[in-house]
């Protein structure tokens, strides 16, 4: 499989491939990757025409992801921890489904890592991270919903069984549990 994706990022001027760089033109590209994958393309072809890409990661069990926010001294959180988070979940379409800041909320998300209360991407996604880390995530259907989807009884669906969903994330903290 790929493990590295790189695409240009034509709208915006990079100093670096770890440069932070906006949520809407990673998304942007986010996107033409999903599109391009669920057409079943084989390989993404896209040669970069400069050295100021966008480098896009897979974690090994299939989370895509760029950095959009990077850290200098990284300092990671380890099974157990409990870790606090921001993010803002998109589908692929750009539409919100759910975020830490949405009206009624302004906390951020709380969960202790390896404890499987929240989706295993999102899980595998933040496991990988350090804190203050930025990173917009791709995560497949097998990773998320599945083929179950949010739905409630009369068939009308949150999320869509089989839907790709797209992460904005936030690392914010890390601390060990208590004795």
């Amino acid at each position: 499989g790929i493990t590295l994706l790189t695409f240009l990022c034509t709208s915006y001027t990079l100093t670096s491939a770890w440069a932070p760089v906006s949520r809407r033109e990673v998304f942007s590209e986010a996107t033409k990757i999903v599109s391009a994958v669920t057409v079943g393309a084989a390989t993404l072809t896209q040669t970069p025409t400069n050295a100021n890409a966008i480098q896009m990661y897979n974690t090994a069990k299939g989370v895509k992801y760029a950095v959009t926010k990077d850290v200098k001294n990284p300092n990671y959180p380890q099974p157990g921890d409990f870790v606090v988070v921001d993010y803002t979940g998109y589908k692929v379409n750009g539409q919100i489904f759910d975020a830490t800041h949405s009206e009624g909320k302004s906390n951020a998300l709380l969960f202790k890592l390896g404890s499987g209360s929240v989706i295993p991407g999102l899980e595998d996604m933040v496991s990988q991270m350090a804190i203050g880390q930025k990173v917009q995530a791709i995560i497949p259907p097998s990773l998320a919903y599945g083929d179950k989807g949010v739905c409630i009884e009369n068939g009308e669906c949150l999320i869509k069984p089989g839907e790709t969903l797209v992460y904005d994330v936030y690392l914010v903290k890390s601390s060990i549990p208590p004795p």
